[in-house]
Order: C-alpha cells, then structure tokens, then sequence
C-alpha cells in the first residue's frame, strides 16, 4: 500500500535535500516532538537556525521549517499509522524526487521510530465508553383505562458500557417500528463499509 502525498505536502518537505543528513535527523526528533507535545513556535524558531548553519541561507522563514517538519511528521506519521511496508515507503517517497541517499535516510527514520509514533497516536486517540453488553425487554400494553382493547408494544434497552475500566448503564426505550427503522439504516451503514471507498477511510484511521 502506498502513501499518496498531495502537491502541498511535496512541497513542504522540497527543502530536505538542502540540508545535510544530521539536520534531517534533527528535523525527525522534532517531528516526534511535535506527536507528543503540540506545536511550538520556539522549536521552529531553533530549527531555522539549524538550517541556517546548514546551508548559510540567512533569511529563511521560520513558516518554511515549520511546515518542512509539520510535512515530515506527516510523512513519518501516516506511514506508521498505515504500518506501510519498507518497500511501500521506498515507493511512497520516490515521487519526491530526492537523492538516494536521502530517500533511504527517510526510510530508517520511518523504520527506527514506527513503533514510537503508533504508540504515541494509539494515546492520542479518545477513550470512548464501549459496548460491554445488552439486556432487552418487550412490553405489550393491552388495554388502558382510556381504551380497553389495545396493543402498545414497546422494547426496552439496558446497554452496558465500560470505559478506562468502569462499567456504566444507559436505559432505552423505543418502539417496534422505530427499531425496524434503526434496524435497516445500521444494515445499510454495514453494507457501505463493504465498499472500497469506505474501507480506505478505515485504513487511514486505524
């Protein structure tokens, strides 16, 4: 599977070849940091003065070093969130046009820090409350004192819940029709995620 990098990304990551292999390996580290922490103008503030050692280009915009490590995160993020193979992201980064040297210097960036990226995005995720377990009930009313003869069905829910350990109770009730109703929209939201543009979603989510 390959990582398609859009015009905009490219561009972000175009200075890399301007810079010797240490500032690449540099700008990796803040990538990382990034992940962890958020953004932070002072990094980048740090980073073009690294650049500016590197290559001697005096006014180098803090924006283009923060969005050539913001493109390399990018890169370096979605290709472990993917689990693209060696192979993959030799490809992935051919279209870049870099030197070899440097595209096989991406690849052991990806290869040594995969498994730290996917557990830092594995703890970025939200932790949701779960399906634990259902209890139903079916409740028929045959008469009121309004009208004798009647039949008023309704179905009663008790959906367990667990998060970070505790088990929560929601309490539900609806009516057959309605459930028929949430019956077929939850078949037919099963159905398109057979399909190939849904299961592209989900690969890039995971």
């Amino acid at each position: 599977m390959l990582l398609v990098l859009t015009d905009e990304h490219k561009e972000h990551l175009a200075f890399l070849p301007e810079v010797d292999s240490a500032v690449v390996g540099e700008f990796g580290r803040i990538a990382l940091e990034f992940l962890k922490k958020g953004s932070n103008s002072k990094i980048y503030e740090g980073a073009a003065t690294v650049f500016f050692f590197s290559t001697g280009k005096l006014n180098v915009a803090v924006d283009t070093v923060q969005h050539g490590v913001e493109g390399l995160m990018y890169l370096l993020s979605e290709s472990s969130k993917l689990m693209i193979s060696e192979v993959d992201f030799q490809d992935s980064v051919v279209v870049l046009g870099f030197p070899e040297e440097l595209n096989k210097l991406l690849l052991q960036l990806y290869l040594d820090n995969q498994k730290e990226i996917r557990n830092i995005l594995s703890e970025l995720a939200p932790n949701l409350p779960h399906y634990h377990n259902l209890e139903w009930r079916l409740d028929v009313q045959l008469a009121s004192r309004a009208l004798r003869q009647q039949i008023k069905p309704t179905v009663t829910f008790k959906l367990h819940l667990e998060q970070n350990g505790e088990e929560s109770a929601k309490v539900l009730q609806t009516d057959p029709a309605t459930l028929l109703h949430l019956i077929q929209q939850l078949e037919q939201a099963l159905g398109e995620m057979k399909t190939t543009h849904c299961r592209r979603i989900v690969r890039n989510i995971k």
